[in-house]
């Protein structure tokens, strides 16, 4: 391994990540916040939860109650006077539904002068669900949408004609209080019913398209789900206020200020990376090999979200993923190197936030007995980088604007 680009790797990602922090952007969206004259509640949902609720309840100095569902792992003490909870992701659990219906417990027999405010990130669509089907029919659908490369648009399409929370029903149960919704963007274009599929806004996408997408992945579905999908959602909302605080964009300029503090020139391709993880990370390696010795200090950024069809039964993430494809068009370069994360700190359902790899890593991974190829139609990038060093392993961040991947020549 290349210790210096290891070095210069590590402390872009964390430069980055720190910069897309929601503590401050929380603060500068409260600053429209203004309630009514009646009960302040608020809910949270996200990975980013606890870091948002966090930051509105010291920048307020108080609520009358609160609800937040994050992610295992991602509570990071107490907040006065908000109950805090840890729930399943990228699948539901028990805890998830018994979260929600504490959040709507609290916001149940509202007034108009009372006021939600709702911190929204992504991992929502997850953690705050309440299904029209049961937990285990849910849960079974969202494994077939992560198995089947569905990207997340899709994927947020089908689960919210599932639920009685999102598509904008939180906010119907709601009413007539008012919604002050701050949403931390883990989209690509910030759309904001398929943030966290969209609990307080306006639904967008029609059954048409949710059918559509059942019939393209060949979804196995009840008969009262396929019913569930012809449903339409609300296309209107009157009592909802959206801020929105972060976005993938901001995490890329972050890494390009990062890489021009380091000496390198940046150069943004593209803050809308959207393919599979393999082909993303093989991309990037053809970009390297196309830099690769002209004498300059180079860095291309991507930002986006890949996904990953699954083929095996081994463990990883689509950063993990993208990193290790990249690997072999590295083979035998100096000076190059390639990896992605993901802003969150954690890839898929592994403890790393993403992967490494330079013009050494090829090699070691021969050397320790593995082949590329073969990791990676099991899926077992994690196993795989693992064994030469190349994890990225940051801990749970406390936002959720999407993933970047870096090379650096």
């Amino acid at each position: 391994m290349n210790t210096t680009l290891r070095r210069d790797a590590d402390a872009i990602v964390r430069s980055s990540i720190q910069a897309v922090l929601p503590d401050e952007a929380v603060r500068r969206a409260l600053e429209a916040f203004q309630p009514k004259g009646g009960r302040v509640l608020l809910v949270a949902a996200g990975k980013a939860a606890w870091q948002m609720a966090h930051a509105a309840v010291q920048a307020l100095g108080r609520v009358d109650g609160g609800v937040v569902v994050t992610k295992y792992g991602h509570v990071k003490g107490g907040i006065p006077g908000v109950n805090c909870c840890e729930a399943g992701h990228p699948v539901p659990d028990a805890n998830s539904f018994a979260a929600t219906e504490k959040a709507l417990a609290l916001v149940r027999g509202l007034t108009a002068k009372d006021t939600v405010l709702f911190l929204l990130s992504g991992g929502g669509s997850a953690l705050f669900e309440k299904p029209l089907v049961s937990g285990a029919e849910l849960q079974d659908i969202t494994n077939q949408l992560l198995a089947c490369g569905a990207d997340i648009v899709e994927m947020n399409t089908i689960r919210k004609r599932l639920s009685a929370v999102k598509g904008g029903r939180f906010a119907q149960h709601c009413a007539p209080a008012r919604v002050f919704s701050i949403v931390l963007s883990d989209i690509l274009g910030d759309p904001l019913d398929m943030i966290a599929s969209g609990p307080a806004a306006p639904d967008s996408s029609t059954c048409a398209q949710a059918l559509a997408i059942a019939e393209k992945y060949r979804l196995n579905l009840s008969k009262q789900a396929r019913t569930l999908l012809a449903q339409e959602t609300p296309k209107a909302l009157d009592n909802v206020t959206t801020r929105i605080t972060g976005s993938v964009r901001e995490l890329c300029t972050a890494a390009a200020d990062a890489c021009r503090k380091l000496g390198y020139e940046p150069v943004i391709l593209t803050d809308r990376l959207c393919c599979e993880a393999r082909e993303a990370g093989s991309f990037l390696g053809s970009i390297v090999r196309t830099h690769a010795g002209q004498g300059k200090r180079l860095a291309f950024i991507a930002g986006g979200e890949t996904v990953v069809h699954l083929t095996g039964k081994g463990l990883g993430g689509r950063n993990q993923e993208l990193a290790l494809a990249a690997a072999p068009a590295l083979a035998g370069l100096e000076h190059c190197c390639v990896f992605s994360v993901g802003s969150d700190g954690t890839d898929g359902p592994t403890d790393a936030a993403g992967g490494y790899v330079d013009g050494d890593t090829a090699a070691a991974l021969a050397a320790a007995g593995w082949n590329v190829f073969d990791a990676l139609q099991n899926n077992d990038a994690y196993h795989a980088l693992q064994a030469v060093e190349g994890l990225i392993l940051t801990g749970a961040t406390g936002t959720n604007v999407n993933d970047v991947a870096v090379v650096l020549v």
